[in-house]
C-alpha cells in the first residue's frame, strides 16, 4: 500500500493540502486558507473537498490528527490540528520530483530548435 501511494500522481486537492502541511499543523479553515494563499487565490478549496481529502489521506497514512493547539485562548476546542507524516513527507517529494521531471520536458521541448520545413 505504501508503495502503491508514493507511485500515484495525487490528486490537486492532496498536492496543495500536503503543501500546506508541510511547514506547520494546520486545522482545516487554515489549511483552506493556506491553500489559497500558496495558489494566488487560484485555488478555493471548499469543506467538502478538504474534509474528504483530510479523511482518505488519515487512512492512507499521509497525514494525522495532531493534539496540539496553537493557542487555547483563541482557538475552539473542538479544531481538529492536522500534521504530515512521514509517509506524506515521502509522498509530496515524489510528487514535487515528478513535476520537476514535467517541467523540465517541457523547457526541452519549447527550447529545442524547431524543425525547418520545405513545401509546405
Amino acid at each position: 500500500m505504501v508503495k502503491n501511494i508514493i507511485k500515484k500522481p495525487l490528486t490537486p486537492a492532496v498536492l496543495h493540502i500536503l503543501l500546506a502541511l508541510s511547514t506547520q499543523e494546520r486545522h482545516g479553515y487554515g489549511i483552506m486558507k493556506q491553500v489559497e494563499s500558496d495558489s494566488q487565490g487560484k485555488v478555493n478549496m471548499g469543506p467538502g473537498t478538504l474534509y474528504g481529502s483530510l479523511g482518505r489521506m488519515i487512512d492512507a497514512g499521509m497525514i494525522r490528527e495532531s493534539d496540539k493547539k496553537i493557542d487555547t485562548e483563541l482557538d475552539d476546542e473542538r479544531r481538529i490540528y492536522y500534521k504530515i507524516t512521514g509517509l506524506g513527507q515521502k509522498a509530496l517529494a515524489v510528487e514535487l520530483e515528478r513535476y520537476r521531471e514535467v517541467v523540465g520536458v517541457a523547457r526541452h521541448i519549447l527550447l529545442a530548435p524547431k524543425p525547418i520545413t520545405y513545401g509546405i
